[in-house]
Order: C-alpha cells, then structure tokens, then sequence
C-alpha cells in the first residue's frame, strides 16, 4: 500500500539501461494480470532501440518522456493471435466487434498497471502516455500490429532522475460511494474541487491561460471538445480498419 500510495509520473530519467533480465521479471508479472476469460487479449512491444524510439516519439507529441525514456512499452489490445488459435482448431472466432474490442482493451490496460507497480517495486519509474489513442494509426504502421489489435498506451519506463511531490487528488468521499452512487449538489462540487483550485499552480495555470478558472483550462485548452470529436472519429475510423467495428 505505501508503494501505490506514493506513486507519482516520471518524466526526467537516468541515461541507465534497464536489463532486459530485469525487464523480463518485471514484464512477466505484468502477466499475470486478471484477464477475460484467460484469453490474455493483449501484446506487449517493447521498444529500447533509439532509433525505433525516435520514429515513435512525434507520435507521443514530441513529450521528453518519450524521447528521453530508455524504454517504450507499447500495451496492445490484441485478438490477433486469440483468432488465429481458433481458425487453427476448427473454431469459428466471433471477435470483430466492438465488445470483443473492449474486452481486449481492459485485458492491456490491467496488464499495464501490473507492470507499472512491478517496475515501480522494483525502483524504477514509470509515465503513461495517453497520445497513443490520438495517433494509433500511425504507432500501428511503426510497430507494425496486425489486423484485431489496437494499441492502447505507452509507458515510458526507466531510472528517476528526480521524485517529484505528489500531485494532488480529489477527496476519497469524492470518489466512493456506498451501495448506490450519490449524485452530486453544487456544495459537493465546490468542496471537492476547493483544494485543486487553491494550489499555486492551478491559479498558475488559469492565469497564463486568459480563463476565469480551471475549468475553462480544461474544457478550453487542455481537452478540448473539437479535439474530443477529432480523435474520437479518428479512432472510430482506425477500429474499423482493424477489424473490430
């Protein structure tokens, strides 16, 4: 509980290699991450070539953490080889919807959080990289993935060359509800949030903006909704094309 509590994005590391005896360790307990129904629905690529790495990097927007990174690990959703499993045996797979997607989805993204708490035991650091969804399509020509997988996200692993302070985090009642969810007034709204609007930094932040208040810096400049609509029939677009829609 102390090592999950304590958790924080790397973004700055060591010029350090990680062995691969270690990544090895670390990647296998990744595995053994609940999955849907023990079909394991995801691939792991790993990425520590630098100039595979550099190829990838204006696809995570050019972030430091994705060029700096000794390590890319790509999560894939992926039926590809659950299919090929069936089509061998005489089974007739039924995977190509949006369902079987999510299914796959869930599977990668459990796999991802076991290998960023194994990695994070082991002292390493870790980042996720949420660019993965914007620009699948072209990760997928990269990493050259098949029809029926779809990359989920990237985590940037490595060495910490510094810890930063913990960020902050919405209160527990605000996030736990018992039995049923409890809607939320405008009282609950404005205590919840009353700490993340007071830090130094979102003020910062609103400031250098132009906004009248975090909010806005979310829903104006960070994630924005024609960014939302973009991505969202761009992703669409890219699920049909590999076979889930």
């Amino acid at each position: 509980m102390e090592l999950l509590n304590n958790h924080v994005s790397i973004r700055q590391f060591k010029d350090v290699d990680v062995s691969s005896e270690l990544l090895k360790s670390i990647l296998y307990s990744g595995t053994r991450a609940s999955t849907t129904g023990n079909m394991q629905l995801y691939s792991i690529v790993v990425n520590k070539d630098k100039a595979l790495r550099k190829k990838l990097a204006p696809l995570h927007f050019n972030q430091p953490v994705a060029v700096n990174a000794p390590v890319l690990l790509t999560f894939v959703a992926d039926f590809n080889r659950f299919n090929k499993w069936c089509e061998q045996n005489n089974a007739k797979p039924g995977y190509d919807n949006f369902l079987s997607f999510n299914n796959a989805l869930i599977d990668a993204t459990l796999v991802a959080q076991n290998v960023c708490i194994a990695a994070e035991n082991m002292g390493l650091g870790v980042c996720y990289l949420g660019t993965t969804l914007y620009n699948a399509d072209k990760i997928i020509d990269v990493l050259q993935l098949p029809k029926y997988t779809f990359p989920v996200t990237t985590v940037a692993l490595g060495y910490p060359a510094n810890i930063p302070d913990l960020t902050d985090r919405i209160p527990f009642e605000g996030v736990v509800h018992e039995e049923v969810y409890a809607d939320y007034t405008n009282q609950k709204i404005d205590e919840l949030y009353a700490f993340k609007e007071s830090l130094e930094s979102s003020k910062q932040f609103v400031k250098e903006n132009g906004k009248e208040s975090l909010a806005q810096v979310f829903t104006d400049v960070r994630y924005k909704k024609e960014d939302n609509e973009f991505f969202s029939e761009k992703m669409l677009e890219v699920l049909k094309q590999q076979g889930f829609l």
